[in-house]
């Protein structure tokens, strides 16, 4: 892999993992169209999430620290909100470590990645306009202090929605806090200090599987190395975009773009 191709993976990655596009289905789809489907290839975009995950826990950081001190000193706003993410956790390890390989081995591909992104597009655009039909611009409780136990677990099983490549885990947690009662911006927040230990254990997990494959891979450390810090770079810019944004404008212009997406998918199947 060169460092070109490494730098492009890093800038869709880091333009996809926060968005409710699915980064999975986008990188997937552009190693098909360049021909990168090797092993190290695959087991790089999954370690490249280590850049975007630390994108987080830099934008976060005053809030994350807060965070900290305030389960050290056993503060119960804290330490409920700590709850809440183990609530929000859960269910993915629990459905997704013993079917992860099989969902994969049937999902993983072209045709079920462009219907997840309709699908995911038809569904957003659904619950927005469902949700604003009342003249509210952003119905739903605001603030992590809202994000109670059931309303974590019941984000948790949205999240494990994304499980099927081309979902989105962006897209389901925040749809899933978004039915919880939650408004958008609260569920954009509790979505992205989710993805910290959802992307991180399962990045350190790929990492530890496939280790060896990247390091003897043609390029591979150098790849690794380019596309993290390029998706570092640009995930941390679109964390900050997208809150604006969805503040203003909520999720229904990326539930366009997943349908518009998914049938031009489909479409150049058909006609190759």
């Amino acid at each position: 892999m060169t460092w070109q191709i490494a730098l492009l993976l890093g800038i869709l990655e880091g333009l996809t993992e926060f968005l409710p596009v699915s980064s999975t289905g986008h990188l997937y789809l552009l190693g098909e169209y360049l021909g990168y489907k090797d092993d190290a290839t695959k087991s790089i975009e999954i370690v490249m999430q280590l850049g975007a995950i630390f994108a987080v826990v830099i934008f976060y950081r005053a809030r994350l620290w807060s965070l900290l001190r305030g389960i050290l000193a056993r503060d119960p706003e804290s330490l409920r909100l700590l709850v809440a993410l183990a609530c929000g956790f859960f269910p993915v390890v629990v459905i997704g470590l013993p079917l992860h390989k099989r969902i994969e081995s049937v999902l993983m591909a072209p045709v079920p990645i462009a219907i997840a992104l309709i699908v995911g597009g038809v569904v957003m655009v659904v619950i927005e306009r469902v949700r604003r039909r009342g003249g509210a611009r952003d119905p739903g409780e605001d603030g992590l202090d809202k994000v109670t136990p059931r309303r974590a677990l019941i984000i948790g099983f949205a999240q494990c929605f994304s499980l099927w490549p081309g979902a989105s885990r962006s897209m389901s947690t925040i749809v899933g806090g978004q039915l919880s009662g939650l408004n958008t911006a609260t569920a954009a927040d509790f979505s992205f200090f989710l993805s910290i230990p959802t992307l991180g254990a399962a990045t350190l997990f790929s990492l530890y599987k496939h280790h060896k494959e990247i390091a003897d891979a043609p390029g591979g450390s150098m790849a690794l190395g380019v596309s993290m810090a390029v998706s570092f770079v640009v995930a941390f810019v679109v964390i900050a975009a997208f809150l604006r944004y969805l503040k203003r404008t909520g999720l229904a212009p990326f539930g366009w773009y997943r349908i518009v997406f998914g049938a031009l998918v489909l479409f150049a199947l058909h006609r190759a």
